[in-house]
Formats: structure tokens, sequence, C-alpha cells
């Protein structure tokens, strides 16, 4: 079995997918090694093992809404795009959502992934409680009043499926979402918080060699549909016919552009009812403080001839501290510099050592879930809570069974045989 866009191959011999949570836990408590799998929207060996994969989407679909607490209890496995459209049903809302609503709930929380805007959190924020398997195939659950939340969210599969997660909900919104082109670099170099902030949710499209930034998609909630915006955003023009395209040639998978659209059909840039982006891609990102975002973007550009070979499209998105320990936005105001690559995988591998070197003085984190090369030091200078990360997984699972080598390296928990290093692509 391969991963979403068919660019990486799971190693592990076996794959189960269990339709019952009393099921999940006996193939746990039996299994010696184990691993969760969600939506496969992994680029690197995240989710894989040398024991049991554990495909988490055939359980039950289920949206338990709290009106009282103001959330909503939803099954791991499930789609966000699915768990939009019941809270959307129910007249509530997520305060963001991921670009593709394809991608399920527990994997995305587990890895830090997030939508964009300056004030609002990454995905994993609005967790307020988890329910997880342990080792032994016991249901262990983690509410918002445990101080240990903080290390049970984003906890990368390493604590053990997560069947249930509880999110904040708020009431129904619109988003009126509109394309404009033609920023210069100086304009967003100069003043990015403000670009950033200007809007509910902004993204930046560029393929770095061009004196202008291609595209801005800008998210703005609004109170009625006949809401009225402008022809301008920091001197880039609105494109009227919303003609913009993400991968060259392929439009008809976008969401809606020009018109106020309820915020599950706003927020994501990609509808659920048809193939994201390109499918046939590796992806990378790396997150650094906004305050930094002008450094660290000259940095990234001065490499823009050798990235652009290879490169689909880079985005940049921001988000709002958390106080998640593994959040890529843990203690600081974030900006996303991501990466979809062709599927070139060797040259891909052998770049990312100068993209990391150049966002070195900026302490970066790399998303959990994408491609990277950063080694163990480097994990550990950008997490400040990483010990007491790696405490809590030796403490809940002392015999590793939730571990693989991909976990061991990051974590810094030592060596795990039976897979490469370097998670690489297919490829290299």
């Amino acid at each position: 079995m391969k991963n979403w866009s068919n660019t990486y191959e799971y190693r592990a011999p076996e794959i189960v997918a269990p339709t019952s949570i009393d099921e999940l836990r006996r193939i746990v408590a039996g299994a010696k090694r184990a691993r969760p799998l969600g939506s496969k929207h992994s680029f690197n060996g995240i989710a894989d093992t040398t024991g049991t994969l554990i495909d988490m989407t055939g359980l039950p679909c289920e949206v338990d809404i709290d009106l009282g607490a103001r959330t909503a209890t939803v099954s791991g496995g499930t789609k966000y795009g699915v768990v939009a459209a019941a809270l959307d049903d129910a007249g509530y809302a997520l305060h963001n959502m991921g670009s593709l609503p394809h991608i399920s709930v527990a994997g995305a929380v587990a890895t830090g992934t997030h939508g964009s805007g300056v004030a609002n959190g990454n995905l994993s924020s609005a967790v307020r409680g988890v329910e997880l398997v342990g080792p032994d195939g016991e249901l262990r659950r983690v509410t918002a009043d445990d101080p240990e939340l903080a290390g049970s969210v984003v906890a990368l599969g390493a604590l053990g499926p997560a069947v249930r997660v509880t999110l904040a909900i708020e009431p129904r919104y619109l988003i009126r979402q509109d394309v404009y082109r033609r920023m210069p670099w100086e304009t967003l170099l100069g003043s990015f918080r403000e670009v950033a902030a200007s809007a509910y949710s902004v993204s930046v499209f560029t393929g770095w060699v061009a004196d202008e930034v291609e595209q801005l998609w800008v998210k703005r909630r609004v109170d009625s549909a006949d809401a009225n915006v402008d022809d301008t955003y920091f001197g880039a023009q609105r494109d009227p016919d919303e003609r913009a395209e993400l991968v060259p040639g392929i439009a008809e998978n976008l969401t809606r552009r020009g018109a106020a659209v309820p915020w599950l059909h706003g927020l994501p840039h990609f509808r659920l009812d048809t193939p994201p982006s390109a499918g046939d891609e590796i992806q990378t990102e790396y997150f650094v403080a906004i305050d930094d975002a002008q450094a660290a973007l000259t940095a990234v550009r001065e490499l823009g001839d050798r990235i652009a070979p290879h490169l689909v499209v880079t985005e940049l998105r921001t988000m709002a501290a958390d106080a998640l320990w593994l959040s890529p936005a843990s203690g600081r105001d974030s900006l996303a510099i991501h990466f979809t690559w062709a599927n070139h995988p060797d040259e891909v591998f052998a770049l990312l050592p100068a993209i990391e070197a150049a966002l070195a003085p900026f302490a970066p984190r790399p998303h959990w879930g994408k491609l990277n090369r950063v080694d163990p030091a480097g994990f550990a200078a950008a997490y400040p809570h990483l010990a007491d990360q790696r405490e809590l997984v030796t403490r809940y699972d002392p015999e590793g069974k939730f571990r693989n080598e991909y976990l061991d390296r990051v974590l810094g928990l030592g060596a795990s045989a039976g897979l490469p290093e370097v998670s690489a692509p297919m490829g290299h």
C-alpha cells in the first residue's frame, strides 16, 4: 500500500482494517508492534511499522455535539469534510480547516496540520479531549483539564490510536474567498504580518524566482452573501474571473472563489468530492516564527533557481501560537513555508539539506508528516518540550509498541531496527 500521492510505499508486513473499537482494541493488545493509519496523507515513514499497520478509516463515524460545552466528539478516522458537513447541518462550525478536507481528524491533529490565519490556531488547537487505545488495548481518556493533554494531542501516534477526538465548535459562518495576483516580493517581505493578518485566512502562492508572488488566496468571514470586497489587496489586483489554478491545468477540484459560501466550502482549497492537488507529488514544510518571515523567506529565495525545476508550488500560511508540546506553532506565532514538489525523489531528497541550512538560523520545525532531513539535534533545538514528550511516551508505552524508526529518530528515543534511518520517498 502507498500513501495518498503514491510517493511513499508502506513496508509494514501486515495491514488490518477494524470495523469496531472493540476489534481495534483486540488488534492492538495482540500486536508486538502497531501503528495507526488515517487518510495516508503523510510523505515519510511516520505511520509505518515493522508490525501491524491499522487502517482507522473503517471505524464507525460518530459526531456527538455537546451544546453546553460547545464541543463535538468525533471518530478519529473520519475525514474533516465529513465532520464539517455534520456540524454545518446542525448549525455549527470549526474555527479552521486544512487545505484538504480529505484528511482524517486524528491523523491531522496528531501531526500538527493546519489551515491559515494569524489569529487562528492550527487544527490541533481546537482539541479539548482525546480517547486513546493504549498498548494493552485499554481505552484512556485525556480531557481538557488534564495537563497531559498538551502532550497527547500532537503525539505522532506514539501514545496509541486516537479513536475519539473532542473539538471546540462555534456557530456556523460564511467565508468569501478571492484571488489576488502579482504582489511584489518587497511588499510581502516588508509588511508580512500585515498582509497575512488583514483577512481571516490568507495563503500566498509562489514559485520563488519571479519578482512578484503569483497569487494570494484571501478568505474573509462575511455576514451576508452579497458582501463586497476591495479590488486591491496591498497593491495586488483581484482576479475578477477567479481563474486561479494551483496545479497547471487542474482547476475543477478547487473550492469556489468570488462568492460567499458556508465555511466548510470556503476554508479548504480543495473540494471533498474530487481528488485533491496534483496527486503525484512529494511535500515538505517548515515552520518559523512570523517575526522571522522577512529574513527566512529572503534566505529561501536565494535558492530559487535550484528549487524551481522541481517545484509545483510553494504556499505560505500562518497560525497563532498554542501551548501543545509538539505543535509546530508551540509558543510562537508561526509562518509555514510549504513545498509541493514534483515526483523527483532523488533531486528533492538532495535539495532539502540546502533549504534546511538556509532556515537553520530561525529554528525551523518540520511538519511531522512531510519529508525532511532534520537530524535529532535539530528537533531538540526547535522543541523546548521534547524531553517532556519523550517521558510521556516512554511512560505510557514502555515497550515501544507504537514506536518506529521515524519516531525514535525525531524524539531522540534511540535506534529501532527494521526501517531506514531516514524515511525517503520512493525512488531514492
